[in-house]
């Protein structure tokens, strides 16, 4: 499946750098939820990989071009009647926008979420409203909106809604 323009591998200590160079940018950052830091210091991803490297972090992958980590992809595993159940999430660094590698990492980290955790049966995202770019991603991805869940969230002050997208893992074999 994977067209050699990227590759999905664990993050690694020394992605820390370009990590930071690729995700400190408020255009990332406005599609994110609020925890994630900005500015993003290389400091902010030594804590990160550390934190993925202990396990706390769910599933996360670096989205590795030419050697460096430009973007990254998890999914954070729910718990309790939701164990079956994983949100998923990704950025990538602005210059590499608009050449299907998002799609493309979705369409690959589903499958290996589905390969190597036998017990999810469904992934799901909750893209901004605004964030028309993610929910093409996820269209494209074969991630179907399941509803939109109205004045679910805040981003920068304002109150918006969420597109519920999901995979299920029957539609996936």
């Amino acid at each position: 499946m994977n067209n050699n323009i990227f590759k999905l591998r664990q993050w690694r200590l020394s992605d820390a750098a370009s990590l930071a160079e690729n995700v400190n940018n408020i255009a990332i950052w406005n599609n994110l939820r609020d925890y994630f830091p900005h500015p993003y210091s290389e400091k902010d991803g030594e804590t990160f990989i550390a934190a993925v490297l202990r396990g706390e972090m769910g599933i996360q992958q670096a989205i590795v071009i030419d050697g460096k980590a430009v973007g990254g992809i998890g999914a954070f595993l729910k718990t309790d009647v939701e164990r079956i159940t994983a949100e998923i999430g990704y950025w990538l660094g602005e210059k590499y926008w608009n050449r299907g590698i998002v799609t493309q990492a979705v369409q690959e980290f589903t499958e290996y979420v589905f390969l190597n955790l036998p017990e999810i049966q469904k992934i799901y995202a909750t893209p901004f409203d605004f964030s028309l770019a993610s929910q093409k991603v996820l269209q494209k991805a074969g991630f179907k909106c399941e509803a939109i869940l109205k004045q679910a969230a805040i981003k920068n002050g304002k109150i918006v809604d969420e597109h519920y997208y999901s995979f299920i893992k029957t539609r996936h074999e």
